[in-house]
């Protein structure tokens, strides 16, 4: 081992901190922890020492949330049995930080960043901060690519960039899981992050095996918090995997990040905001919901060195896109796939209604003709969706309208297009080959 020589450490000295700072725990109303001390910044990570009955020690960890007066107020990552008043409170003086690396792709994480299965980590990972500042908005080049997602839907009607922010909207039971996974497996970005945030326990498990598989494992991170888990959790799984997915665009690859769902991460900040204190806002959410979505949300995208492109869930309560969560989101993102629960019942997988989705950029980046291609088959599906009810009942006549005489022969070949089994991966180039082809080759079925 090769030792500095005294002189080299002189400089250091004065920047080592020699003192633990302690505090004790004084109260504790429902999730929230109030200690007396010590001395911390807002989300620096605490360990609090639990007087365990047997007469051992053990330790859980918080984090600083608040202040009330000379009180810190503290939320743990795991559960609060044992806490006891008079337990030490002793404060790391940092922010929550995982470890990361290409020797994560396979494994599931829980929010802290540790293998859920209780396996040690891999060796030669990276030290990470899981709360980081979005990129500087003069850093971040255009979008000019398309990155392929395998869905028919979304390559050809909704078009994705690489770096683009996008939002799915669904009500509960719609298929977004399903979507996710299709997308995970099918893409071409490099490496998938994938956030389970509130799921239930049942539903990880199922996704990893079902809807992921071992095809889409490979070059997978999931990073999982269950609905049982306490709000902090929910929330740090968020940002973990944000975090991770930083890492990996930072040496210039192209991410794929996905989060399922950020509607949970809200319902967790309320929950955070509401026992602190904050004033209930719109709908009963606080105003720290509000202000945390955008710097998650922007946290994705490019940078000069690579790109997240990056999936948002959002479960819209009762199938109301206007409510609060789905609103502020969906003016954030660069655009948004609505999954209708009307076409899902009648057996249209993926259940994407292309007439309430956009992709913001798409005229960006798709070529002219595929422009024109999507532009006349959302022209039609649109002619025969507005006059569905008079088709249905027999009201309308044959040869009234050309444009919906033309909708009518069009509407089983459109559907059957943006129907898609569950397993089949459709290149880029076979979808608008064949959207040019049915653009402009009149109404026989396939």
């Amino acid at each position: 081992m090769n030792l500095k020589k005294a002189e080299d450490l002189i400089p250091i000295i004065p920047n080592i901190n020699t003192l633990k700072k302690y505090g004790r725990v004084i109260r504790v109303v429902g999730l929230l922890i109030e200690s007396e001390g010590p001395e911390s910044s807002i989300g620096d990570v605490c360990f609090i020492h639990l007087n365990i009955p047997e007469g051992g020690r053990s330790l859980i960890q918080a984090e600083v949330v608040g202040f009330r007066e000379e009180i810190v107020m503290l939320m743990p990552y795991t559960d609060i049995r044992n806490i006891s008043s008079g337990c030490l409170v002793e404060t790391l003086g940092k922010p929550l930080e995982v470890k990361v690396g290409m020797n994560l792709l396979g494994q599931v994480l829980d929010s802290l960043g540790r293998p859920i299965d209780s396996s040690p980590l891999p060796k030669g990972l990276a030290t990470v901060r899981t709360e980081n500042s979005p990129p500087n908005v003069l850093t971040r080049p255009t979008i000019n690519d398309k990155l392929a997602v395998g869905v028919k839907a979304i390559d050809g009607m909704l078009t994705v960039g690489s770096g683009q922010r996008v939002g799915i909207f669904a009500g509960s039971g719609v298929g977004k899981s399903t979507l996710l996974g299709m997308i995970a497996r099918n893409t071409e970005a490099d490496i998938n992050v994938i956030a389970l945030i509130g799921e239930r326990g049942r539903e990880v498990r199922e996704f990893i095996d079902r809807d992921l598989g071992p095809e889409g494992l490979k070059k997978t991170i999931v990073v999982a918090a269950t609905s049982d888990q306490p709000a902090l959790m929910r929330i740090k799984g968020a940002m973990t995997a944000t975090a991770i997915a930083e890492y990996f665009r930072d040496k210039g690859l192209n991410v794929m990040l996905m989060m399922d769902s950020v509607t949970r991460v809200a319902m967790a900040q309320r929950e955070i905001g509401l026992a602190v204190g904050e004033p209930p806002a719109t709908r009963g959410y606080t105003p720290s919901v509000f202000a945390i979505l955008p710097k998650l949300l922007e946290r994705s995208g490019t940078n000069e060195k690579g790109a997240i492109t990056a999936f948002y869930t959002v479960l819209v309560d009762g199938d109301d896109m206007n409510e609060p969560i789905a609103d502020a989101v969906r003016g954030i993102l660069d655009g948004h796939i609505v999954l209708d629960r009307t076409l899902a019942n009648k057996g249209q997988y993926p259940a994407i209604n292309i007439l309430k989705s956009v992709s913001r950029l798409m005229n960006h980046i798709a070529d002219p003709e595929h422009l024109k291609a999507a532009a006349k088959l959302r022209e039609l599906y649109y002619a025969y969706d507005k006059s569905e009810d008079l088709i249905n009942i027999g009201a309308y006549k044959k040869g009234t309208s050309r444009e919906i005489d033309e909708a009518i022969e069009y509407e089983p070949i459109i559907t059957d297009f943006l129907k898609q089994k569950f397993n089949e991966n459709i290149q880029l180039e076979d979808t608008v080959n064949e959207m040019i082809a049915l653009a402009s080759g009149g109404g026989e079925r396939r």
